[in-house]
């Protein structure tokens, strides 16, 4: 009998899971807190709830009783995967993985405390008394985060004392269901930041993506490519980090470990239990199982034995300008199309608010990862996004 998954999140990470996974036989019900998500438009069946309401999230399981639970966004009632365990249902990667990671606060202590990784300094805040004496305890410049938050919604930085309130307000405008406490974090002088694509399987084989490089703005992703050159010494750092503490976790899936690299070494900054916006440049065809492919098969116990990476790649996000309550309307797909070695992906998004990532363009080929990222901006540029109401 095929395997049926719970997807817990609906946006365009879900979508390309669902993908994978029904082109490997599974059936899949998609659940978001909206109508009409990216993943629902391709998915068998969906439902609507709050997942933050536990007794939602209770029911759905009850109901259609699946083999797999798979967390895709952070935001949901994480604590009864535990329950869920107990009770014979399998969560991807696992309870503790999805509970630890939706909060900083419990990710930061296990790797920083825990396991030792070097970090940056850092305090948390519940008001903002609090985020001010963090702020004196790490210094300035530094980094404001709401512990529960994706995409870098509510991440601001404080470089004077008259930036404490507005980054406390920002956090709390940014801030993921009902959790109203931020982590304050020295900031690190570093060269460039990777996402490290970790692999765990059942087999007890953990595998590692070539590093994936990537710029940000307002804390979100912008361009990211694969793979990014560093040296041998610290790429070995980095899989040994994400290895304790993918092991301390436990379960099989994909990992977004992400890390900060300069003159001081390599920093653990923070992790996702699934697959990571930044890998979506591994949708241009850089290796031979994309990160999503990766996922659906670690989900089903199919195992891979090796990572391959076949060219390079990169990504160049296609934002929304402005808010509109309808699905918009998506141009330029014609004029993309004609740039050589590039795809694209529409997302499918129901509506529009300013910065909502609506697309996706890509860029592949031997060139240096450099001239890719200039080409996938270019197919990103072609593509415009008119909201409607």
């Amino acid at each position: 009998m095929r395997k049926k998954i719970l997807l817990l999140g609906s946006g365009e990470l879900g979508k390309e899971v669902v993908i994978a996974l029904q082109r490997l036989g599974a059936e899949v019900i998609a659940v978001d807190s909206y109508k009409d998500a990216p993943a629902m438009q391709v998915a068998h069946g969906y439902e609507v709830i709050n997942m933050l309401d536990g007794n939602q999230l209770d029911g759905l399981v009850e109901k259609h009783k699946p083999d797999f639970i798979v967390p895709e966004v952070e935001s949901i009632r994480t604590e009864r995967f535990y329950a869920y365990e107990e009770q014979g249902y399998t969560v991807i990667p696992s309870a503790k993985a999805a509970n630890f990671t939706m909060n900083r606060r419990s990710i930061r202590d296990l790797a920083a405390v825990d396991l030792d990784l070097k970090t940056a300094k850092y305090k948390y805040a519940t008001s903002y008394e609090e985020l001010t004496a963090g702020v004196e305890h790490v210094g300035m410049p530094c980094v404001v985060k709401p512990l529960m938050s994706s995409s870098g919604k509510g991440q601001s930085v404080i470089k004077t004392h008259s930036d404490i309130q507005k980054a406390w307000n920002y956090a709390m405008e940014g801030s993921r269901g009902d959790l109203m406490e931020v982590i304050v974090e020295e900031f690190i002088s570093f060269d460039y930041e990777i996402t490290l694509l970790t692999l765990t399987q059942n087999s007890g084989n953990t595998l590692f993506c070539p590093p994936i490089g990537h710029r940000q703005e307002r804390g979100d992703y912008q361009e990211s490519w694969q793979p990014m050159s560093m040296n041998e010494e610290d790429l070995q750092v980095a899989q040994d980090m994400a290895g304790k503490v993918t092991k301390e976790l436990g379960g099989s899936g994909i990992w977004g470990v992400e890390f900060f690299v300069g003159k001081d070494g390599v920093y653990f900054s923070e992790l996702s239990p699934r697959p990571h916006d930044t890998g979506m440049a591994t949708l241009a065809g850089t290796q031979n199982f994309s990160e999503f492919e990766l996922h659906a098969r670690a989900i089903l116990g199919i195992p891979v034995p090796e990572i391959v990476l076949n060219k390079n790649g990169a990504s160049a996000v296609v934002l929304a300008l402005d808010s509109g309550s309808g699905f918009p309307l998506i141009t330029g797909l014609d004029q993309a199309s004609l740039i050589q070695n590039s795809d694209f992906k529409v997302f499918g998004k129901p509506s529009t608010r300013p910065y909502r990532r609506m697309a996706l363009g890509l860029a592949y080929g031997e060139e240096p990862v450099a001239d890719l990222v200039e080409r996938a901006k270019q197919v990103a540029a072609c593509i415009k996004v008119e909201s409607r109401d």
